[in-house]
């Protein structure tokens, strides 16, 4: 049982590496095509204030993140969404029918997830793409123990495609988020930590699997 444990987390650790992988050569690509798209950018500047206009209206109405939908609470205390989670790309700010959101439209910058601790509230916006790009989100408030969030700490920033920061609005001490899927646990030694991770960083739920999580927002 030892060494089918060792086989899988091997098999994992390869996947991800050669995600990285592959996540460097698109960003590769992307430095050049960047350099031939501000010219189409700039171009699209002149002719493009009557779409600007109706982009900028139809923000208006995406930026509304009430959709219809509820959580329903698997066996597992894995809380999944059913419901519309949109993923346009949207300015302005977005109310979530949940916290912390685990998806919906959101900003078209990223936070950084490639194990990234963060000691400052997020903003929503950027954390939810984060999600999209296959991450899972550690929030914490602060009636959480502080050998629990260091723990925790310590697990995230060994662990590529996660993130964690506090969040003083969420309803319980400890939370784990991935896209549509949400849980609460008691701690950083609750077994439940490693099975989320398992699952969902990277998971079957991501939108956009092997998408970056670098280059983005920082704090």
């Amino acid at each position: 049982m030892g060494s089918a444990k060792k086989s899988t987390a091997s098999a994992r650790k390869a996947r991800i590496e050669e995600m990285r992988r592959a996540e460097q050569a698109r960003e590769r690509r992307n430095r050049i095509l960047t350099i031939a798209a501000s010219v189409v950018v700039v171009a699209g500047l002149v002719v493009g204030g009557i779409v600007l206009v109706q982009s900028q209206s139809d923000d208006s109405t995406a930026a509304d993140g009430k959709g219809k939908g509820h959580f329903v609470t698997g066996s597992d205390g894995v809380k999944t969404w059913k419901g519309t989670l949109g993923r346009n790309h949207v300015a302005k700010t977005v109310a979530y029918p949940m916290e912390p959101p685990v998806g919906g439209d959101h900003n078209q910058v990223w936070m950084n997830c490639n194990g990234d601790v963060y000691t400052k509230a997020l903003n929503n916006m950027n954390a939810v793409h984060s999600l999209e790009h296959g991450a899972v989100w550690v929030t914490y408030t602060d009636k959480a123990k502080k050998s629990d969030v260091e723990a925790l700490a310590a697990k995230v920033k060994k662990t590529p495609y996660t993130l964690m920061s506090p969040d003083d609005k969420q309803k319980d001490p400890i939370m784990l988020s991935a896209w549509g899927h949400q849980r609460t646990v008691t701690g950083a030694n609750d077994p439940n930590v490693g099975k989320f991770f398992e699952k969902f960083v990277q998971g079957e739920q991501t939108p956009e699997p092997g998408a970056a999580c670098t280059n983005g927002l920082s704090q």
